[in-house]
Order: structure tokens, then sequence, then C-alpha cells
């Protein structure tokens, strides 16, 4: 390297997650917070798709408004509940819109509803996308490191996702997790099946104690405990929590930047401040 031009280090491509505002307040919100968020050039924006498709015109709605502003949207798209139908219409709005990117999900129905729908796995909705649609969209789909809360055992997960990749899916994206450890070893095993596909970490960001506790029962990332405790010792503090959690979760994606991580998946909660600090911490 000739002398005045240091070698820079590669920066690595992050993406963010947003969900659909249910109100006029929340819209106006959560653009304001996107524009901040556009500073870290994300690779490109998701957007959520509620329990049984709920959400389904709020999240078509959120990506288009983010492909206006000039950044790749991709839509969550969940098929429990749903029909072969329904999702062929659903996957005709996209192109539409313009939308070359999915993320592919089996999903949840809203509480008192029975399974129903035509399809079971998420692995039968990435075939069924690649079959009406061919190589359109690139296919994301969900990696659970530690394991999917309703998986039978942890073979049977990583079989899961081994499923959604022989299905037609392109990448993936982790559940959130604070031990580097569980993403190395699900990325060792995938290597080890010959899976070749880049699964890219999601990281959620440590704002309030009491949040990141119910989020992390409801969908089984654990915390370890000497973050939990340290956690509950701040009470009501939400400036050491906050400080805290920086510290902890920059530290989380140093390890998996060195570790050879292909990216860093933020679930921004729809705000700006907390992520935007993190990719300060990472030099973005």
């Amino acid at each position: 390297m000739p002398a005045g031009h240091p070698e820079e280090k590669a920066v690595l491509p992050i993406s963010l997650e947003f969900f659909p505002p249910k109100t006029p307040e929340g819209a106006a919100k959560l653009r304001a917070a996107r524009q901040q968020l556009y500073a870290t050039r994300p690779q490109f924006c998701s957007v959520t798709f509620g329990a049984g498709g709920s959400t389904q015109e709020g999240t078509l709605s959120a990506v288009t408004e983010i492909m206006a502003e000039g950044v790749p949207a991709a839509p969550h798209l969940s098929c429990i509940g749903q029909t072969r139908e329904s999702i062929r219409e659903r996957l005709a709005a996209y192109a539409a819109a313009g939308v070359d990117r999915i993320v592919a999900l089996r999903g949840d129905l809203p509480s008192g509803y029975g399974l129903g729908g035509e399809f079971r796995y998420a692995s039968d909705l990435v075939a069924f996308i690649r079959a009406q649609t061919s190589r359109q969209f690139h296919i994301e789909v969900a990696a659970y490191p530690e394991f999917h809360p309703q998986a039978r055992s942890p073979q049977a997960d990583l079989q899961a996702f081994v499923a959604k990749v022989e299905a037609g899916a392109d990448s993936g994206i982790t559940q959130y997790f604070f031990n580097a450890d569980a993403y190395f070893r699900f990325r060792d095993e995938l290597d080890r099946l010959g899976v070749a596909v880049p699964v890219v970490p999601g990281i959620m960001p440590i704002t309030s104690s009491s949040q990141l506790m119910r989020f992390s029962d409801s969908c089984g990332a654990e915390i370890p405990r000497w973050i939990r405790l340290r956690l509950q010792a701040f009470g009501d503090d939400t400036a050491s929590i906050k400080a805290f959690g920086l510290e902890v979760v920059s530290r989380l994606c140093e390890q998996l930047a060195r570790g050879g991580a292909p990216g860093l998946h933020f679930y921004t909660m729809n705000q700006a401040q907390a992520t935007l600090a993190l990719c300060q911490a990472l030099g973005r």
C-alpha cells in the first residue's frame, strides 16, 4: 500500500428492521427515525408482518415508503393461516411495487385461532415462492442459534433451517442473542453439513430491562445470567441501562465481526438512537 494511503478496514454490511406503525403519530415517528438511521448506509430495511398477516397492508405501505426514500426494502411474509391464493396475491403486490427481497417466515396466528391455512412450515412457503416466481426474489429466512422455542431438539431445529435452504432460501437472519459462541457453533454446524448460505446475526439493542425480559421470555432468546442480574441491579436507572447495553452489545458486534459474520441485522424497535450509538461505536 503506497504511503499516505493506509489500508481501510472493510465496513460490515448492516440491515435494519422496523414494524408497521399503527397510528399516524407512529408513522411520523418512524419516518423521522428512518431518516436518522439512513446515515448508517443500510444494505436494506425489513418490515415485519403481523400474526396471521394482520399488518400486511401496513407492511406494504412502509416498504413502499422506504423504497421511495431510495433504500431497498424487504417485507416479511408469514404463511401460517394463509392460503396459496392469498400468498400468490401478496407476491404479485410486492412484485408490482418493485420489491426484490422477501423475509419468508412461518409466523404465528393471533391468539384464539387454530392453525388453519395451507402451509405448515416456512420451508413450504419458500418452496411455493420459488415455484411461483422462480428467482425473482432474494429470500431471507429465520435462523435460531439458540434453537426455536418450539423445536423438538437442537438437531431438529438445525434440520429445519437446512430444509429452508434446500427449498430455495438465499440467506438467513438470526433471532437475537447475546452469546457469540451460539452463533459461531450454529455456523460451524452448517459448514459441516455443506450449507453455504450467509447467515447474518440479528442484533437487539438494550434500552429497557423490562422490555428485553418480556421479549426474550416470549421468543426464547437467552439473556445470560450476568447480564440479567446487572440489568436488575440498575432498577429504573434508564441512563445506566442504556450505557451498559451499549457496552455489551457493541462488544458482541465486534466479536461477530472479528469472527467473520457476513453482516449485522439490527432490530431497531422503530427507534433510532440505540442503533445509531451501536453503529458509531463500530466506526460507521
